[in-house]
């Protein structure tokens, strides 16, 4: 497993903390905007449909920081493959100075949408973020 998508995401005004850059929060919700973005990439129709993704945990490192107006570069991978009904996530923001300057790994379930049920990760879900 190593499928990976690429993004881009620019700091705005409502993003930034009263220490001028990117808040904490809005971190993780690149974070999910990301792994959102790469779900709907990349995976079946037919599986975005009957499939939602759930975050179980986030572990983040903060490198760096990004101000207003800058863009960062968004990148995120699946290492591996699924452990049941889970599978860990690596994101990795690099601000336009080329340092990295949040990375992250979170763990996702997921979810059937007509039962609202855990399951595992159907073989078929999980190929498609492979190399």
């Amino acid at each position: 497993m190593a499928s990976s998508y690429t993004t881009h995401i620019t700091a705005r005004a409502a993003d930034i903390d009263i220490l001028g850059h990117v808040n904490n929060a809005v971190w993780v919700q690149w974070m999910e905007q990301v792994a959102t973005e790469h779900w709907t990439h990349d995976a079946d129709p037919a599986h975005v449909d009957a499939y939602v993704w759930v975050v179980t945990r986030h572990e983040i490192d903060y490198r760096g920081n990004v101000a207003e107006g800058e863009t960062v570069t968004a990148r995120t991978w699946i290492p591996d493959g699924p452990r049941g009904a889970r599978f860990d996530r690596l994101i990795e923001f690099t601000g336009p100075d080329g340092k990295v300057k949040v990375t992250a790994r979170s763990t996702w379930a997921i979810v059937d949408k007509g039962t609202g049920r855990i399951l595992r990760v159907p073989p078929e879900v999980a190929a498609n973020f492979a190399d």
